[in-house]
């Protein structure tokens, strides 16, 4: 820091952070990369407030402060309304620096925030049109989404982070958000969580998966853009060749009956198995029990932390070339990524993988490539320096 100003570089500093739900209740890419973020910056010896919807009301033996703003569970007006009377009744001092993560829980509190203190927003995605591909009723209109939530919000911001160049592009092209306000830095693992510390077949047989067949694994909300039916129909494609060919579906969302449906009539019930939710503390075993994950996003994919989750466990990882997960894999795994996102491409580049037909890196080879530039120790430290850059 330049004059008078605060350095934070060898001590610690006040970050106030406010997301969405608590990772272990909710599980979700931006509630775990929240999650692990803040309890780095608290190692950090950094004093982290956490401010969302749906926290524990006890913080015991964690080392961050929770302050609960709403019931996730009420109407939405009235969820925002509280978000905003419980923000402005919990705030006593000011922090060094604000981290926004998600629009719709920033923007009743936007006026609210010290002018004189830097505002960073970790741009996750964009929300209004990853609800407008979705068919669930929604109960605020993509306009006001777009519009009156994220627009108005992301205007007041400083600068921003985006785990992706994709997304970045994205964040200039529809919100008109400069490029000298955002940074790109990726998301990180906690690799001492996932990690290769079984066989598959010791794996297996703590999930009481099968031992003798080829198994795929993905874990994926059971929305549209997953792309988890295109998954099942590829699979389909390959099982006259592949006839023992397994998937396990980790996740829920409200396609689940449907694509129970598409299982039974493309005669994959021997095939797939869908877990449902699927604790954190069983997500390793299940990704060292595969021999392949396979994420078949169709769209707005902005990193892609199940592939670095697989990796860290030393589990090769065949994804669409969406969003920014080819930034992960390209330089690893080219041969991995399916040239499009149809079913025909997904299905060819899945039989090549299965019969060995195309390099597949070996466990230690995942790992390695993952603790090397995905710890999330070290990315941690590069959101901090974002974060705690003064006011331009």
């Amino acid at each position: 820091m330049e004059g008078n100003k605060k350095s934070y570089e060898s001590s610690s500093a006040s970050i106030l952070t406010l997301g969405t739900g608590w990772f272990p209740k909710t599980p979700g890419g931006l509630e775990r990369y929240t999650y692990e973020l803040t309890h780095k910056l608290a190692d950090n010896r950094d004093q982290v407030e956490l401010c969302g919807v749906g926290l524990p009301s006890e913080s015991k033996n964690i080392p961050i402060k929770l302050t609960n703003l709403a019931d996730p569970d009420s109407p939405i007006w009235q969820r925002l309304w509280s978000v905003r009377t419980n923000f402005q009744k919990s705030r006593l001092e000011k922090p060094d620096a604000i981290n926004l993560h998600f629009a719709l829980y920033s923007f009743p509190v936007m006026d609210l925030l010290p002018k004189d203190v830097p505002v960073t927003f970790n741009f996750h995605g964009p929300w209004a049109s990853e609800s407008q591909e979705e068919v669930v009723h929604q109960k605020l209109s993509i306009w006001l989404k777009w519009k009156f939530i994220e627009k108005s919000t992301y205007n007041q911001c400083d600068r921003f982070i985006v785990l992706s160049r994709d997304f970045g592009n994205i964040l200039h092209r529809r919100y008109q958000i400069p490029w000298t306000k955002i940074n790109i830095i990726p998301g990180g693992v906690d690799v001492h969580h996932f990690q290769n510390n079984l066989s598959r077949q010791d794996a297996r047989l703590k999930l009481n998966w099968p031992t003798d067949r080829a198994i795929l694994f993905t874990s994926r909300r059971l929305v549209h853009r997953m792309g988890i039916d295109r998954l099942l129909q590829a699979l389909a494609i390959i099982k006259p060749r592949i006839p023992d060919i397994w998937l396990a579906i980790a996740g829920r969302g409200h396609l689940q009956e449907i694509l129970e449906q598409q299982v039974l009539e493309l005669g994959l019930k021997s095939n797939v198995r869908f877990l449902g939710f699927l604790p954190d503390e069983d997500l390793p075993i299940a990704y060292q029990a595969a021999d392949l994950t396979v994420i078949p996003s169709q769209s707005f994919e902005g990193f892609g932390l199940a592939i670095l989750e697989s990796l860290a466990c030393g589990t090769p990882v065949l994804c669409t070339p969406v969003g920014g997960m080819p930034e992960i894999m390209q330089v690893f795994s080219p041969d991995l990524i399916t040239d499009s996102i149809t079913v025909k491409s997904i299905a060819e580049k899945l039989e090549l993988a299965i019969l060995e037909k195309i390099p597949l890196p070996t466990s230690e080879e995942c790992r390695y490539y993952t603790i090397t530039n995905y710890d999330w120790t070290n990315i941690a430290q590069k959101v901090r320096q974002v974060i705690l850059s003064r006011k331009i």
